[in-house]
């Protein structure tokens, strides 16, 4: 089809992944569970079926953690997804062995989660482009580790039919790339009303082309203070003012700005966010699709034992504490309060935005990735409420957000922040994303396994708009 002019669109032949929660016709889509092992789906999420629609050749599924729930990618049944960065050149001589005995493959650190195969794909050379999922940072929590930039669309603007669904209010398809650019190519495709997700925008959605030369003097950039948070590294902290230095410097009005609801947003989250969870996996019973637990004595101990043996303890917890907060006697000290904190969380948004405020600018993770060994030390509720708490209050308020690749850690990885932007916005917020990309002129990564003659074939400037 390229041969004569003739390509299905801007995507005909890219190699692409999709996280394995959206549908794909005739492919297996596990979820990263027992619950749906040996599940093929009638039909194509979407996203999917536009991607298609464009020529993009879909590469094949990626890991996660089990239906999304989890901010490593540790906790899916094909085990963790390792993180490209740890067979970097970078990383290798920032941690030497420091023994010939030390086991270096036990050395190797997370992607982040819950989209860390989707991010390990993109940042390996794998694939150009890879869908995730963003209900609370899954899309830009693995992108700030692995090095790509990762894009939280507005709530509404992409279809969610076809993603099986972990928190509908808050659910979005997210995009990774190695460039903002790509960001805004894929965006293109993907975003516009669905008549299949009533979520969607009814409006028109004209795709965009970022410009070459931005001037950002007229734009006016928010540090939100309460994203000063505790156990935030030095190294962010140190990267996240020169960020904002650097825009000062280029002549775009830097101001402290509050957003007073932000501590309460992490709790808020999870009461929200276990509910629907709660409300969302009764659907598999075991009857229907999916595992079925050979148990017959009756049909409600068929339900449990399929439930059991389907769902890890991840999931189980979840829904228990969500249908903790849905019980009767509950429901308005936690479900209700936890819906008008949300509103208070939104509207410190629409007030910021509101006072002439363009962008915000904020760190994406707290640190940089942690090692496997390290991080599983922890239960997955309590990381996935330190993880996230940079990140949730964006899909709290449906706002769009990005994380772009800016600096590489003491250790030789990736440390990325994050910009977040006015509801619809997406071309003001990638504009000034591909802005700081190129201030920040992020490393390449150089695999151990990769002959150095090969590197020049992955430069900084190539992207799928130079194809």
């Amino acid at each position: 089809r390229l041969h004569p002019g003739q390509p299905l669109g801007v995507l005909d032949g890219i190699p692409v992944a999709v996280k394995d929660n959206f549908n794909t016709a005739g492919i297996e889509t596990t979820c990263a569970s027992n619950m749906l092992k040996g599940y093929i789906p009638p039909y194509n999420a979407t996203v999917v079926q536009k991607l298609l629609d464009q020529g993009a050749v879909l590469l094949g599924k990626t890991n996660l953690d089990e239906f999304a729930m989890g901010s490593g990618t540790t906790d899916g049944v094909f085990g963790p997804v390792r993180n490209p960065w740890s067979y970097s050149r970078q990383y290798k001589e920032k941690n030497p062995s420091k023994s010939h005995s030390e086991n270096e493959d036990s050395k190797w650190v997370i992607t982040g989660g819950s989209s860390g195969g989707s991010a390990a794909a993109v940042s390996s050379f794998t694939c150009f482009a890879a869908l995730g999922s963003d209900t609370g940072g899954s899309t830009r929590n693995p992108a700030a580790h692995c090095g790509v930039v990762g894009l939280k669309p507005t709530y509404g603007l992409i279809s969610r039919h076809g993603l099986i669904p972990l928190v509908n209010s808050m659910d979005v398809p997210g995009i990774l790339t190695r460039h903002v650019d790509d960001a805004a190519i894929v965006l293109g495709l993907l975003a516009g009303h669905d008549p299949k997700d009533s979520t969607t925008i009814q409006d028109t959605f004209k795709p965009f082309e970022l410009p070459h030369s931005i001037d950002i003097r007229k734009l006016c950039i928010g540090i939100p203070k309460e994203y000063h948070v505790p156990g935030l590294s030095s190294e962010v902290q140190a990267l996240w003012s020169k960020a904002a230095d650097l825009f000062k410097d280029a002549g775009a009005k830097v101001i402290e700005v509050s957003l007073p609801h932000t501590p309460y947003s992490i709790v808020c989250y999870h009461v929200l966010c276990t509910a629907e969870v709660a409300s969302n996996m009764a659907r598999f019973d075991g009857l229907e699709y999916g595992h079925r637990a050979d148990m017959k004595q009756s049909t409600e101990s068929m339900y449990a034992a399929t439930r059991r043996e389907g769902f890890n303890d991840v999931v189980r917890g979840r829904i228990l504490s969500g249908n903790y907060f849905l019980l009767k006697e509950n429901y308005e000290n936690y479900f209700v309060k936890a819906q008008k904190v949300r509103r208070l969380i939104a509207n410190d948004f629409v007030k910021v935005f509101g006072s002439g405020v363009d962008i915000l600018l904020t760190p994406t993770t707290l640190s940089d990735a942690a090692p496997y060994m390290e991080f599983i030390k922890e239960d997955n509720r309590t990381r996935s409420a330190q993880d996230d708490i940079l990140t949730q209050a964006a899909n709290m308020a449906g706002l769009p957000a990005v994380s772009v690749p800016a600096a590489l850690s003491k250790r030789g990885l990736p440390l990325g922040l994050q910009f977040i932007g006015r509801s619809f916005q997406e071309k003001q917020l990638l504009t000034v994303a591909k802005w700081f990309e190129n201030q920040a002129k992020f490393p390449v990564i150089h695999l151990e396994d990769m002959k150095r003659h090969d590197c020049s074939d992955f430069q900084h400037q190539k992207s799928v708009s130079s194809l």
